[in-house]
């Protein structure tokens, strides 16, 4: 009786492999990653300050969008939890930066801005993004924020904050992976002092 029965399990086995096989989802095409080639905290007088450098390149797609006047928000988000063995992490400090890179067609230069502060102008559009990709030192947190001796675990990533964009950009934006551009979280421990 079993050795009926094999071949016909094996045969429903095979049909339902090809089946799932057949109504699979096709691969999609990666996605541009960024990736964080530094990240660290400094501590100074006024606080603590995040030091990164990114490394990325525009699809073309994007680079059309902006030189046609849509500006283009990229985020950076910081996360410092301290472990306890007791309970959750506790989540000690959690900032966010945007820099808009954007291009005006009548000046024709291109304009940087870091969390709607001072803006820069700039010829070239990679002399733009060099503010995105090399960003300034900036303050994540006061400097009684952390607890002197503790060790915190730190998270950090940065990508392109289709939210800010115009809504049909937005919907645009969710089906197309020209538009997906970000980085993972890179992980590291600080000791604050």
């Amino acid at each position: 009786m079993t050795r009926r029965l094999l071949p016909l399990a094996i045969g429903w086995l095979l049909s339902a492999l090809l089946l799932a096989a057949a109504f699979s989802p096709l691969p999609a095409r990666a996605a541009e990653v960024v990736e964080i080639t530094a990240a660290n905290i400094e501590s100074t007088e006024e606080g603590y300050r995040l030091a990164t450098k990114f490394s990325f390149d525009l699809t073309r797609g994007l680079e059309d969008v902006i030189t046609r006047g849509i500006p283009l928000y990229f985020t950076t988000e910081v996360e410092l939890t301290r472990p306890r063995w007791y309970w959750f992490d506790e989540k000690a400090i959690s900032a966010s930066r945007t820099i808009r890179i954007s291009y005006d067609v009548l000046t024709r230069q291109y304009h940087a801005s870091a969390s709607g502060r001072l803006q820069q102008s700039f010829v070239t559009l990679e002399d733009a993004l060099s503010l995105v990709r090399r960003p300034s030192r900036w303050l994540i947190a006061d400097k009684g924020a952390l607890k002197p001796g503790e060790v915190y675990n730190v998270a950090v990533r940065m990508g392109l904050d289709v939210a800010r964009l115009p809504k049909p950009f937005q919907v645009h934006a969710i089906n197309s992976s020209d538009w997906r551009l970000s980085s993972d979280w890179k992980t590291f421990t600080f000791r604050a002092e």
